[in-house]
């Protein structure tokens, strides 16, 4: 019940706060490659997932790649899909990024 309670109010949270990033320099960028302290606390001694939402299919490997040991912090969302230049592939009827179908 705790459980179902953190997780709702962690999904919560990270609609209000997330939006879709696709440029360098974003703050979900610079939480996930660059960790404070205080976050790598929350994640270990609070057992705290952060939600990333909107990155690209590159940054998520890099992450997987980079941040191997906190994988089980990191949940991703809207991943945003990208040619083999690492170019953002928009759709062509609505002009939006695609992304990828994550189930949710």
């Amino acid at each position: 019940m705790k459980q179902t309670i953190i997780i709702s109010g962690l999904v919560i949270i990270s609609a209000i706060l997330s939006r879709p990033v696709t440029a360098a320099g974003s703050w979900q960028e610079k939480i996930l490659f660059n960790p404070t302290p205080a976050q790598i606390q929350m994640e270990e001694e609070r057992q705290r997932v952060m939600i990333y939402e909107g990155l690209t299919d590159v940054q998520v490997t890099q992450a997987m790649e980079q941040q191997f040991e906190r994988v089980e912090h990191m949940m991703f969302t809207g991943t945003v899909v990208t040619d083999t230049e690492g170019e953002v592939v928009v759709d062509p009827d609505t002009g939006k990024p695609e992304v990828e179908d994550d189930g949710c």
